[in-house]
């Protein structure tokens, strides 16, 4: 049952709660902070459910690796060879799919348990680093 409110689906959130969870992800600009992370903490405050908002994290870090992988290509096609496109080819298939079944796998994971086990993680190991680090 979602609380009253809450958006459940990806098509339902507004212009302005989408603009509010990009200036989220805009804090992934700090070291350590995780974009996904980020958005997913972002879209829950704004009232998204944990699948839609893990859901449209997925589809906004689309265009900025497409961007990413597009002017890396641009830059360095001329140095590839015919072998070299093929074997990006399959790593890119490959990587496809598996990012396809994880994907999968995360959402049916979110919609029967909570993130507080990441973030209690993700914590204690920023603690860690920054004692023996910092």
């Amino acid at each position: 049952m979602m609380p009253a409110g809450a958006v459940g689906d990806i098509s339902s959130i507004s212009y302005f709660k989408a603009f509010c969870i990009g200036l989220f992800q805009a804090l992934a600009i700090v070291p350590g902070v995780s974009r996904s992370g980020a958005t997913i903490v972002g879209g829950l405050a704004m009232g998204l459910t944990r699948e839609a908002i893990v859901e449209f994290s997925f589809l906004l870090a689309v265009p900025t690796m497409l961007a990413a992988t597009g002017l890396d290509l641009l830059k360095n096609a001329s140095s590839f060879s015919a072998e070299q496109a093929g074997a990006l080819s399959v790593g890119f298939i490959a990587s496809f799919v598996v990012a396809m079944l994880s994907i999968k796998f995360l959402l049916a994971f979110v919609r029967t348990r909570t993130f507080i086990s990441f973030g209690i993680y993700r914590i204690a190991v920023a603690l860690i680093f920054f004692l023996f680090v910092g």
